[in-house]
């Protein structure tokens, strides 16, 4: 993070929405690791504008059982704070492949890394 982007992911788009996105996306566990999804670096960007939230995410494997579960959960928070008319754009996505790298401090001290 740093102050011209204070989020753990690409961020594209107004300012008064990038914390409520961060604060959303951050309610969402992946429940495999009890940790966060912002946490596990699994949101790869988020690309607001006027009409579309767009959310590109991956998962640790192509095999996750909970993809699904992550899925909606991302979707059900970012309705909570996007505007009603705009539409909410999940992507998952395999590229880059997800790595360890991607885990924040706070998620590696968790494994006890």
């Amino acid at each position: 993070m740093n102050a011209d982007n204070p989020a753990p992911y690409p961020y594209s788009g107004p300012d008064d929405m990038r914390e409520p996105v961060l604060a959303a996306l951050s309610r969402v566990v992946d429940p495999e690791v009890a940790m966060t999804i912002v946490d596990v670096g699994l949101v790869y960007g988020v690309d607001v504008t006027p009409g579309r939230l767009h959310v590109l995410l991956t998962m640790t494997s192509a095999a996750c059982p909970v993809a699904d579960v992550i899925l909606d959960d991302v979707e059900t928070e970012l309705e909570r704070v996007a505007p009603p008319e705009m539409t909410i754009d999940v992507e998952l996505v395999w590229k880059p492949a997800w790595t360890t790298d991607r885990m924040s401090a706070r998620a590696k001290s968790f494994m006890g890394w």
